[in-house]
């Protein structure tokens, strides 16, 4: 039987959608990994953030949080996207060094653009369950306020030390990775309700809404595992951009 259009469309990544949809037996394994995993050790600046967002939303896990979460996922992405349009402004010409720097951008912004999905996905859902609208303060403005210091931060930060920028994000990816999972393990009636989304159909089909917010914590944890990848490859480079190292400026 020929997989559905989003299907075919999520199999080849990077792109918008994500990471390929999984099946719900790989979903309910995915949760059960995760769950059993320990969480990353965190920096004190990442402490800080999760601390932040708990004191403005309380701590206990919910849609609404998961919405200013998402909103602040997008940041590291749209940060390392500039500056790697930046440093293919300053490549003088060299092809190999650009072709490298294009397949950062094309991917930061398969991943910005999978962190917009989900975030379309939950106020979706939100608008659907709540009788009144988000208020305007707590879940527009408040987190613009939060977002700029997160952005300034994670932009000189790659710019300086790019291996520590990508560990940063690997730290709230995985962050969002738990909560999601640990939230539907929390809420089993998830698994009895339907997905009534056109947004969500054009990301995949699933069975129930708890397959679906499985699938957006498993997003979440292959953009980690890219950053502990990106983070890995940049402690090898010499340079501070970490996107024009010995090799890439003799090429």
């Amino acid at each position: 039987m020929p997989p559905s259009a989003p299907t075919a469309l999520r199999a080849y990544w990077p792109h918008p959608m994500g990471p390929p949809t999984l099946a719900p037996e790989a979903l309910h394994k995915a949760q059960a990994g995760t769950l059993a995993t320990p969480r990353l050790r965190y920096d004190p600046f990442s402490r800080l953030m999760f601390f932040t967002v708990n004191v403005l939303y309380g701590r206990r896990r919910s849609l609404e949080k998961f919405l200013v979460l998402e909103q602040l996922a997008r940041i590291p992405y749209q940060a390392w996207e500039r500056l790697a349009q930046r440093a293919i402004a300053h490549s003088r010409g060299r092809s190999t060094l650009v072709r490298r720097i294009m397949e950062r951008v094309v991917e930061a912004r398969a991943q910005q653009d999978n962190e917009q999905f989900h975030l379309l996905i939950l106020e979706d859902l939100l608008a659907q369950q709540r009788a009144t609208p988000l208020g305007r303060l707590r879940y527009r403005i408040l987190p613009r306020l939060i977002a700029g210091p997160w952005h300034a931060f994670t932009w000189l930060l790659h710019l300086v030390r790019p291996a520590w920028s990508y560990r940063l994000n690997a730290n709230f990816e995985d962050h969002a990775e738990h909560e999601y999972m640990a939230y539907v393990a929390e809420h089993p009636e998830l698994d009895r309700q339907r997905v009534h989304s056109a947004i969500a159909a054009a990301y995949g089909a699933f069975a129930s809404l708890g397959d679906l917010l499985r699938q957006i914590g498993h997003d979440e944890r292959v953009h980690k595992l890219e950053s502990l990848t990106g983070h890995d490859t940049a402690r090898t480079d010499q340079t501070p951009t970490g996107l024009d190292s010995p090799a890439s400026r003799a090429a």
